[in-house]
């Protein structure tokens, strides 16, 4: 988001998805020149939605002015796993969508972040629709699978 102090800490906004443990995380990418480059991370401090992070050989705020508005990307391998009923964005993406009482509904193509809400963006034969990520509306997501079920309120594909 923005430089932070005078020795080169950032300022990340951290998504929705993001993990709340980086006790075992050494490393990030920031994307640079459409490429992704490797940056160690020295210290970190989380508050709330926001991380103040503080990487080796960047000391000082025009260091940190560098790397202001970048995309930071984190190894799927070294990310905490996620919990029963909970799921990173990139997992889900292709799943199934079987609602209740209508059955299959579509895949999810995508996931989209309104305000603090996350939707599943579903193709339901070549209609957009958006599903909230909350009870009652997800009932369960079978990893194995690779199904997510829904209960969708009547009408609610006809808004």
């Amino acid at each position: 988001m923005r430089t932070h102090g005078l020795k080169g800490e950032v300022t990340v906004s951290l998504e929705e998805d993001t993990p709340s443990d980086f006790s075992g995380i050494a490393t990030v990418f920031l994307e640079t020149d459409n490429r992704l480059v490797p940056y160690f991370i020295h210290s970190i401090s989380i508050q709330g939605k926001k991380a103040f992070v503080k990487f080796e050989d960047v000391d000082s705020i025009e260091d940190a002015e560098k790397l202001v508005k970048r995309s930071i990307y984190l190894q799927k391998s070294v990310r905490p796993k996620s919990g029963p009923g909970e799921f990173y964005n990139d997992e889900i993406i292709d799943f199934k969508v079987n609602d209740e009482d209508l059955g299959e509904l579509g895949n999810v193509v995508d996931i989209m972040q309104a305000g603090a809400n996350r939707l599943l963006v579903i193709d339901h034969g070549g209609k957009e629709v958006l599903v909230p990520v909350n009870s009652p509306f997800i009932i369960s997501i079978n990893k194995k699978k690779k199904i997510v079920t829904v209960n969708l309120p009547q009408g609610f594909l006809e808004i």
